[in-house]
């Protein structure tokens, strides 16, 4: 039912599903839906729980806690950027909300406090001298991860790069740039 609700959420908006819709994509009645949620935001609320709940067991993994600053940032986009493949129509939902109900608010405040966990790590390398010291950290991280989800408007699992293949390239582009090195 969930990975229905998700993908019609997707598909017409939060705001734009009613439970009728929700119900016809399903192929059951309302009350069925009901019976096993409380309602759309109930929907909503797990699918952002998800989404957000991936990146924040991220954040305590050994690669994003323990070593250099850059190492531990570089850790959260790689696999920042796994949690959106394995999670891909979540993410995008998460992506989409604006805070039109409490659920949405929620998922927006624990947003802001991932970047504000990433945007740590960039302070904390720019401090060590890893990061260039130029760069605002709130900033970088806005772009670190506007980079990160921009994939969830183009990319089709199974058609082209896995996962890790996507992660390695957004960390190039992110720490090495476009420019080939001489």
């Amino acid at each position: 039912m969930l990975a229905v609700a998700v993908r019609v959420f997707n598909e017409r908006g939060y705001d734009g599903t009613s439970m009728e819709d929700l119900a016809r994509a399903l192929g059951v009645t309302k009350g069925a839906i009901y019976h096993h949620y409380s309602g759309k935001e109930e929907l909503l609320r797990q699918s952002l729980d998800r989404a957000l709940d991936g990146l924040f067991a991220v954040t305590r993994e050994p690669g994003a806690t323990s070593g250099p600053a850059v190492d531990r940032l570089e850790h959260v986009l790689r696999r920042a950027v796994a949690v959106l493949v394995e999670r891909l129509p979540h993410v995008t939902l998460l992506l989409r909300v604006r805070g039109n109900t409490d659920v949405e608010q929620r998922a927006l405040e624990r947003r802001r406090e991932f970047d504000r966990f990433v945007s740590d790590l960039v302070r904390e390398g720019r401090a060590a001298g890893d990061v260039r010291p130029d760069l605002d950290p709130a900033v970088a991280s806005r772009l670190l991860f506007g980079m990160v989800n921009s994939i969830t408007e183009w990319y089709r699992p199974g058609h082209g790069l896995d996962a890790a293949g996507l992660g390695d390239t957004v960390a190039a582009m992110a720490f090495d740039g476009l420019r080939a090195q001489e």
